[in-house]
């Protein structure tokens, strides 16, 4: 039998161990830590399914350590933090966390985020047909996007946006569409952090990031994928 791995990172003992206890009764190994400096080399020899990481930590902060683990690997990212400020959370977004979840917060829910995301990217994985859009091509079965020639780096929440995208090229989606789509639930906020990603996703697609040809805005409503025309 496999069982999913997660890796806490929280300088506060009992929030992991909280955590680790709701986790382990739902069958995942669960590693913690509890602080940065630490973690990073923590979570590279453990290599789990998923990182939650606290973005509060002594000596090296979370977005520190995500932008170091974003430097070498695409394991998928929540992060949390007590500061319920929306600049916050898209600085987390933008450096390639997956989700966030503001404390305090119930342990039901990190694990019901976790599964949702870990669903996502199984589902991703299973998939075997590349999707070809213009200059791109997007292979779910190995989680490989290249464009041209080049391969490009994207997050697991990237690489479900833009695969949700160009199978709907032509159509706009509402951020509301792209949180419930790509995520699996919606809650009250998170449809302005889609803006986040999309930013991470044109800076890595587009020619010129600033007058994107694929990925086109409609303001007041979402986004839409063009195969090769005008952006905005």
């Amino acid at each position: 039998m496999s069982y999913q791995t997660v890796f806490i990172v929280d300088d506060d003992i009992k929030i992991t161990k909280l955590l680790k206890s709701y986790f382990d009764k739902e069958g995942f190994i669960t590693y913690l830590a509890h602080d940065g400096a630490s973690a990073v080399q923590s979570i590279k020899d453990k290599n789990p399914d998923i990182v939650i990481l606290d973005l509060m930590l002594p000596g090296m902060d979370g977005w520190e350590i995500c932008r170091k683990l974003r430097r070498e690997s695409d394991v998928p990212i929540i992060m949390l933090t007590a500061r319920d400020e929306e600049t916050d959370r898209v600085i987390g977004l933008e450096m390639g966390a997956d989700d966030y979840v503001t404390k305090p917060f119930s342990p039901r829910e990190v694990v019901a985020r976790t599964k949702a995301i870990l669903r996502r990217t199984q589902k991703t994985a299973a998939k075997s047909d590349p999707i070809r859009v213009g200059e791109l091509l997007i292979d779910a079965e190995r989680h490989l996007v290249k464009k041209g020639n080049n391969e490009l780096d994207l997050t697991p929440t990237e690489f479900k946006i833009l695969e949700l995208l160009a199978t709907n090229a032509g159509r706009v989606l509402t951020r509301l569409q792209i949180v419930e789509r790509v995520q699996g639930y919606s809650f009250e906020g998170y449809e302005r952090t889609v803006d986040a990603h999309m930013k991470n996703l044109r800076r890595k697609i587009e020619d010129n990031p600033k007058e994107p040809r694929h990925i086109v805005t409609i303001y007041g409503v979402g986004y839409r994928f063009v195969v090769g025309g005008d952006g905005e």
